[in-house]
Parts: C-alpha cells; structure tokens; sequence
C-alpha cells in the first residue's frame, strides 16, 4: 500500500491521505503500519478523509519512547491538519494511543473505533525476542496475531527481521510494549462520552475476548462487534466483515 502511494512529508509528520469528507485518522500498532491499512483505507475514502500517520516508534528520544508521547505526536498532528473533529481508528498500540488522546482531548473526538486494541490488557510478545536471528521463530511470533498464518507473508517477516535485529529499534519497541502494559486506561474510560465501536477477532490471542468484554463494560456509549475466524487484526484479516461493520456503524454514528 505505501508504494504505490505518495506519502506527504510536513515537518516531524509522514502520512497518507485520501478522499474527502469527515477525518478519519487510522492508527498502527507496533509491527506493520501503512500495509494493515489498504483495504480500509480504499473502501473508506470514497466518502470520507482518511488520513493514516506513521507513529514516531523508532525517531522519539529513548526516554519519550512511551504511550503518552505518542499520544502528543497525535495531538501535534491533528492541530497541525487543522481539525477541531475527528473520528478516530486503532489498532493494538495504535488503539492505546487513541485511548490516552480521548481521555486528554475528548472534546475533539467525534467517535472512537478500537480493534485489538492494548490499554487492559494485552499478552505482548513475552517482554523479549530471545531468538531474533532465527527467521523460522519470528514467523511462529508473529503467526500468533492471526488466526490463519497465511496471513504471514515473506514480507511481513523480513519487516520484524529488520525491525527486531537493530538494537535501537528493538529497545524503543521494548520500551513501548512496557509502557503500555504500566500505562491501563481502566480509570480512564467510564468518563468517555464519544461513542466507540470494538470489533474484535474472536480467536485474538494477543489481546484476547475478555479484554474485548472489559473495554465494553467500562466505556458507557460503547457497542460490541465480533468476527470469527480472526485474529488480533481484523482489517487485516477479514477486511471485508470490517469495513461492512465499520461502515455501517460510521452511517449510524455520524449521519
């Protein structure tokens, strides 16, 4: 999906855009940004503005290397396009980020999207990559956030090869897959008032079904969605079934 699209460059911001109509901002986790995107951001910008930002993962200074300075990437961002309403989708990390951006900023949030999202919850990769040069163990690491491993392209393992064996890159990842499990919303998100769509694969053992029921019972203005046969990346993995619930809910919400 990056390839054949240009990515705009502004100053500390590298994004995608497309399409007109309200904002939709699109939030990568840890592993794989702009390619989880591509069916999403196809079906979407026909009639909405869909904007997906790369996450500063590896270019904050080790010590910000954090949740909560990602979020005030975001916050930058979205003063930066000029928005004062955005709708807002995240998955994983992206999601956590999203979260801790709601609950500093809600008055800019028109809704909230979440898909295996981390902020609960979340069985991260065991805190280390204790075999990193070995290929065939990070395909296994990584099968684990889908449900059907053919999901799991050459490409996707050269990526995490690449990302996991530079120290400075496997350090910051680290870093940010601890601070997310320190940094729980639980306090957080009885007080959101914007209205939140979960859809959640119901074989994601990354963040698994309980954590999906959690997020549910604790934001108020919240509705629930699963889709079987999926892992811990919907729109990746069934992107047909999320863009149908994901469109329909968006009607409803924003109509």
């Amino acid at each position: 999906m990056g390839n054949e699209r240009q990515l705009k460059e502004e100053g500390e911001f590298r994004y995608l855009e497309a399409g007109d109509g309200p904002p939709i901002i699109l939030l990568h986790g840890l592993f794989g940004a702009l390619s989880n995107f591509g069916p999403l951001f196809d079906h979407f910008t026909p009639r909405y503005r869909v904007l997906v930002p790369i996450l500063p993962l590896y270019t904050l200074p080790m010590l910000s290397t954090n949740v909560d300075n990602l979020a005030r990437f975001l916050e930058r961002f979205i003063r930066h396009k000029g928005f004062t309403q955005v709708n807002l989708l995240g998955n994983s990390l992206g999601g956590h980020v999203a979260l801790v951006y709601c609950s500093r900023s809600p008055e800019t949030v028109r809704s909230l999207v979440l898909t295996g999202s981390s902020g609960l919850y979340e069985n991260a990769f065991g805190g280390s990559f204790p075999r990193r040069e070995d290929k065939s163990y990070l395909r296994q690491k990584i099968a684990l956030t889908f449900h059907d491993p053919k999901h799991v392209t050459d490409e996707l393992v050269e990526e995490c090869y690449e990302t996991v064996n530079d120290k400075s890159k496997l350090i910051r990842i680290l870093s940010l897959a601890k601070s997310a499990i320190r940094h729980n919303m639980a306090g957080e998100l009885p007080k959101m008032r914007m209205p939140v769509l979960l859809i959640w694969g119901r074989q994601d053992t990354i963040t698994p079904p309980h954590v999906a029921e959690e997020f549910h019972s604790l934001i108020p203005h919240s509705e629930l969605h699963w889709i079987d046969a999926c892992g811990h990346a919907p729109m990746m993995e069934q992107p047909e079934q999320f863009n149908t619930i994901l469109g329909a809910w968006l009607d409803k919400t924003l109509g």
